[in-house]
């Protein structure tokens, strides 16, 4: 069904319960919320924009995200949410691949090589929008219809749109409500992690159960800034990455708060390391769930529930702390071998699952899809063991992605950019531990024979072609990289040369 829907009963239902909020200010009602949305659906569909069409979102979290979420799935169109992070170029081609047909950004600061027609949430051209005759009601989708094409990378840094239909979106959101948290209409849902990514995500069932959505003031992750507010809100969750969990409980430990008004922290998108949980739970009660889960699968492999987190009477408890939980109600999870046989518990393989949320497939790239979905299930490119309770721990990413603030840098990305300066020669990037951002980008350069390339231009050049947020934060010269008898740079070899460092 069309998500939409959801937003048409609640109002129906509730339509003076609040809705949308920046901070603890009122923008709009259930009733306003979804006539604002029925409105630029009916814009959209005016345009000739409608089912089929994919419309892109470029912009920080605001109230108007989920108005235009609403508006493009009223009008039957698919949603396109991009990091806001990235540069103008990376956007552009994403673009391109998608065949946006619209493009909504915060402002009218042009956005360099962007030939997409674009729509500034701040321009009287959207007031209009607004103010456009309203749909009687959203248009009817089939249970295949795409509705959130993702964006990700592969090992290649080539961006790959990740094609989740109405009906994975239907199961990611019911399932919610099993395995990770029951969600009240006096609730609130707190986006401070990116709406483009998993936080997004979450507003599904909170659209459902009208409860009100929160944007915080500064639009963003301020810890002191939650921590404040949460108790005036109450009842309030939250998607975070573990790097945001840590400077939430070093802000709250600083400050003598136990998170007051914070009723559940789902956290995942990287990696928590077992004393930082073991801390959260110390200094701010049972309030965390974790998730693991991918684009591929949205937010839905395996949950690790509040009170398995917070348990130390099992004897097992430390073990399970450090897993990502048992797989969701309606996903199947093995861990396998390279010829897809099924590993007896403790032996580490490829993590693959099945489901209801699992995607239908990459946006025009059947050779990535066929590589992806084998016989059903998804090859997630994740290492780990299986206990024989069920309870799942990640190893390894076999993939090399750098989770760096709960975002991802693909490493050959950032290779390629730096490869196109004339003064290096080859170049190696891994990701380091780091205490606040969970890694940090290295690059191990090569210079060319006589050049002598300093980090300042390195620095430069990149900024130039992707996002300030991927660039190496280190730059390490060294003569030669370390590579196996096959010409296959050893990066493990390099992680743990940093690891010693």
């Amino acid at each position: 069904m069309n998500p939409a829907e959801w937003l048409v009963r609640t109002a129906a239902v509730q339509p003076d319960a609040p809705a949308l909020m920046r901070g603890t200010a009122l923008v709009a009602d259930y009733r306003g919320f979804a006539q604002r949305a029925a409105a630029i659906g009916g814009a959209l569909v005016a345009q000739g924009i409608g089912t089929g069409d994919r419309v892109a979102l470029f912009m920080a979290n605001c109230t108007e995200y989920l108005e235009l979420l609403y508006g493009i799935w009223f009008a039957g169109a698919a949603a396109v949410p991009v990091n806001a992070k990235l540069h103008p170029a990376e956007l552009a081609s994403i673009l391109e691949d998608a065949g946006a047909a619209l493009l909504f950004v915060a402002d009218d600061s042009p956005l360099p090589g962007i030939t997409t027609r674009q729509i500034a949430v701040s321009s009287p051209e959207f007031a209009a929008l607004r103010a456009h005759a309203p749909l009687p009601a959203p248009q009817p989708l089939s249970a295949d219809a795409l509705v959130w094409l993702f964006y990700t990378s592969g090992t290649t840094g080539k961006p790959k749109g990740v094609m989740i239909g109405a009906a994975n979106i239907e199961a990611a959101a019911l399932v919610y409500f099993v395995d990770v948290d029951a969600v009240q209409p006096g609730d609130a849902a707190l986006y401070a992690a990116p709406m483009s990514h998993g936080a997004g995500l979450y507003n599904f069932m909170h659209v459902m159960r009208g409860a009100r959505h929160v944007v915080p003031p500064s639009g963003g992750f301020e810890p002191d800034e939650i921590l404040d507010l949460a108790p005036r809100l109450g009842n309030v969750s939250m998607f975070a990455a573990p790097t945001m969990v840590r400077r939430l409980v070093a802000s709250a430990r600083a400050r003598g708060l136990t998170g007051e008004g914070l009723r559940t922290i789902v956290y995942g998108g990287g990696p928590m390391y077992l004393a930082d949980i073991i801390e959260a739970v110390a200094v701010m009660g049972p309030r965390f769930v974790q998730i693991y889960g991918q684009g591929e699968s949205p937010m839905t492999i395996s949950a690790l529930p509040r009170e398995v987190i917070a348990d130390r009477s099992h004897p097992d408890w430390r073990a399970r702390l450090a897993s990502v939980g048992r797989a969701f109600a309606n996903i199947e999870l093995r861990v396998v071998d390279a010829e897809g046989n099924t590993l007896p518990p403790g032996e580490i393989g490829e993590i693959v699952v099945r489901g209801a949320p699992v995607m239908a497939g990459y946006w025009r790239n059947p050779e990535a899809s066929a590589r992806t979905l084998r016989d059903g299930w998804l090859w997630t490119g994740d290492m780990g063991t299986l206990d024989d309770a069920g309870f799942l721990t990640l190893r390894d990413r076999s993939k090399d992605v750098i989770i760096s603030g709960g975002s991802n840098i693909y490493p050959r990305e950032v290779e390629e950019a730096l490869l196109s300066h004339p003064a290096v020669a080859e170049v190696a990037v891994v990701g380091r531990r780091h205490q606040d951002w969970g890694e940090e980008v290295v690059a191990f350069v090569v210079s060319e024979a006589g050049a002598a390339p300093d980090e300042a231009a390195l620095d430069a050049h990149c900024l130039a072609r992707i996002a300030r947020f991927k660039r190496p934060k280190t730059y390490v010269f060294v003569p030669a990289l370390p590579k196996n008898n096959y010409g296959k740079v050893l990066k493990t070899a390099l992680r743990a040369r940093l690891e010693g460092a």
